[in-house]
């Protein structure tokens, strides 16, 4: 039986629209093109970091605000019947190793693990990066307000609610007393982006990989949260802020994705008025076929 073939008609585009834009880049050519803006990229970055750092310090000298703040947030957690910070502390002082482990950790592990994921997914998943850096934007942005609007110490300068400062006593030490001339901010605990970061790169691991395992991302910020009360540096209520920012920052992040259209849905106001967009022909049946 001699069957009809036909040949799928070129796609059709509006009148006028260029499209240079529809032919995809090889896997090879994507690839040297993101390490070619990879320096632009952490530039962009590293100013956004410094930056925060910078804005930071503009609450450093508010002490005696920090500190009543510090008082009120305690009496907060207790209405709202928190567990006790120091609870998780105690657990963590049993053993000298494990809170030099724990300071080590929130000493080295925040930055690092952050620039590592922000490189992996621009480089290894450039189609989920976007979102993510805006997400990291907004998040750090929406942080320094909170930091400017709330000064708050954490609970290692508050040694009459029990608290031990467990990088002073064991090391690493990364802030040294208040009054030491140090540049960073000791008094912008709340929101806590150590927390918030950490679940920012679980989430972006888990979205972006396929593999059974990636839910075992959510360790990191697990751990996270369990290291920053553990050494009081932060309280529970700053994590609690930071899950929410970063909820509202991947919403805002996302916006862009869900309002842009389908690469391949022309814009209503792409053909000439009074000119439906041509339909595509219907396919031949071979000569002899029935219908299923």
């Amino acid at each position: 039986m001699h069957e009809v073939t036909t040949r799928e008609p070129a796609r059709q585009h509006p009148p006028g629209r260029d499209t240079a834009g529809d032919v995809g880049q090889s896997p090879g050519e994507g690839a040297a093109a993101r390490w070619r803006s990879l320096p632009v990229e952490l530039l962009l970055l590293f100013a956004m970091f410094v930056a925060y750092r910078a804005g930071r310090l503009v609450t450093s000298d508010q002490t005696s605000t920090a500190f009543a703040n510090a008082h009120r947030l305690w009496h907060v957690e207790r209405w709202m019947r928190l567990p006790r910070e120091t609870h998780v502390q105690a657990w963590l002082l049993n053993d000298v190793h494990l809170a030099e482990l724990a300071n080590t950790y929130y000493a080295v592990a925040h930055f690092p693990a952050t620039l590592a994921f922000l490189v992996f997914m621009f480089l290894r998943r450039p189609r989920h990066y976007p979102w993510v850096r805006r997400t990291i934007v907004l998040l750090s942005g929406a942080a320094l307000v909170v930091h400017v609007l709330y000064p708050l110490a954490p609970p290692r300068m508050r040694p009459d609610l029990g608290f031990v400062d467990t990088g002073a006593v064991f090391g690493p030490d990364v802030y040294g007393p208040p009054e030491g001339g140090n540049i960073v901010n000791q008094f912008a605990a709340m929101p806590s982006l150590h927390i918030g970061w950490a679940l920012l790169v679980a989430t972006g691991l888990i979205v972006a990989m396929r593999s059974r395992w990636r839910w075992l991302w959510l360790l990191h910020p697990l751990v996270t949260g369990l290291v920053v009360v553990g050494t009081a540096n932060h309280w529970w209520l700053d994590g609690v802020v930071a899950v929410v920012l970063l909820a509202a920052a991947l919403g805002l992040a996302l916006l862009p994705d869900r309002l842009r259209p389908p690469p391949d849905a022309p814009a209503a106001s792409a053909w000439p008025a009074g000119q439906a967009p041509p339909r595509r022909p219907a396919r031949r049946r071979p000569s002899g076929s029935t219908p299923s």
